[in-house]
């Protein structure tokens, strides 16, 4: 597919602009994904979910809302029951998690409900659009805003997201002979098309951020060796502990730990394009008409969360909190079904299925969900959390 012509044209006309005639991969990849006049998830939302270039948790199930919901309602327990109950949930996408965990609560847990601010912060209006129609039975319960309408040191509750950090724009760096360097972009005006070309580091955090991690250059690693650096994720980190003054940053996606992630083996970084249901790892392909990602380092957000006033409560991969939560409790129920209606027993199949995929060890399954406190009282911070646990056997 040819790139999305107005994108195109954006980053032409920036790239002739910018200082050098060049920027970082961070800013063309925030500007691929999200300049509202041709990125990515502006234009492209259709292309989310089973039809699209890839689906979510939520697209497979309402298992997965619903499981989360527990969790949330047992939060909100942790904290004394606040009036209100404050959820921010940053990048939405077509609203079917909020739907979900909004009617699980409204039904299962109505006194949390009762007391429940539900915010979301979403960059595209389009989305945003999308959310409102599919959300429209809690219209007096979800606002939508901005980090900046949010006060310091003003919610109580939990803010949490599933796969957004792994969007989050990176830098990209190489080991050269010269030390640690830099990839940009830039405009090749004889032959029409972008290219990459390295250069000194963009800014001092680049070395900063492979110090907070534990990355020692001098230790095995190759020339050519490249690599992300995920500033925009330490600054967002910062931004939900400044806002946060009681409660929980709960954060689901897939990713490493810093020491798998920055392997001496993994020599070309983790970046990926998805585009109907395939991956490359061509960002520069299909501009405009395909999602571009790099796995989450966990480390990092765990690291510039304790700077960030945070304490980490756990860390597991995405199967083990669902199935702590009461998922394999739902497969046996379905097992349990007796009928002889076909189409009960094909609904049976299809969803026992969709169960199997959000536990698949090698998808879904493997995905991490990380959870922070703030401010917690010394007992609250101490408290079993049921999605942290390991779920019994049998």
């Amino acid at each position: 597919m040819p790139h999305h012509p107005v994108l195109f044209d954006v980053l032409k006309d920036r790239l002739r602009q910018a200082p050098q005639g060049q920027m970082t991969f961070a800013e063309f990849m925030d500007l691929a994904l999200y300049d509202p006049s041709g990125g990515y998830y502006a234009t492209q939302v259709a292309a989310i979910g089973p039809q699209g270039d890839f689906v979510t948790s939520p697209h497979l199930s309402r298992d997965f809302g619903e499981l989360l919901a527990v969790q949330l309602a047992e939060l909100w327990h942790h904290l004394s029951q606040p009036e209100p109950f404050t959820l921010v949930e940053m990048g939405a996408g077509q609203g079917i998690m909020a739907a979900d965990v909004l009617a699980y609560l409204q039904r299962q847990y109505q006194d949390c409900f009762a007391v429940l601010d539900y915010r979301i912060i979403e960059k595209s209006p389009v989305l945003q659009h999308i959310q409102s129609k599919r959300l429209e039975p809690w219209a007096g319960r979800v606002t939508w805003c901005n980090w900046a309408d949010l006060a310091a040191d003003s919610v109580t509750g939990c803010v949490f997201s599933n796969e957004l950090v792994d969007a989050l724009p990176v830098h990209q760096v190489v080991w050269t002979e010269a030390g640690l360097q830099e990839i940009y972009v830039t405009w090749d005006e004889a032959s029409a098309t972008l290219k990459e070309v390295i250069g000194p580091l963009s800014t001092p955090r680049l070395a900063d951020y492979f110090d907070l991690v534990g990355v020692d250059w001098a230790k095995g690693y190759p020339v050519g060796y490249r690599t992300e650096a995920h500033l925009a994720a330490l600054d967002w980190v910062a931004t939900v502990a400044n806002r946060l003054h009681r409660g929980y940053l709960l954060t689901i996606d897939y990713g490493y730990s810093a020491d798998r992630y920055y392997s001496p083996h993994r020599s070309q970084g983790t970046l990926q394009s998805y585009y109907q249901h395939t991956h490359h790892n061509d960002p520069y392909r299909h501009l405009g008409h395909q999602d571009i990602t790099a796995h989450v380092n966990f480390t990092a957000l765990e690291r510039q969360g304790k700077q960030s006033g945070l304490t980490t409560l756990g860390l597991t991969q995405q199967a083990m909190f669902l199935m702590a939560l009461g998922l394999g409790d739902r497969l046996m129920d379905l097992a349990q079904i007796q009928s002889t209606d076909p189409a009960v027993v094909n609904q049976a199949i299809q969803r026992r299925d969709q169960i199997h995929q959000l536990m698949n060890p090698m998808g879904l399954g493997n995905f991490w969900v990380l959870l922070q406190g703030k401010n917690l009282a010394p007992d609250g911070a101490a408290q079993p959390l049921r999605g942290f646990t390991i779920p019994p056997l049998g």
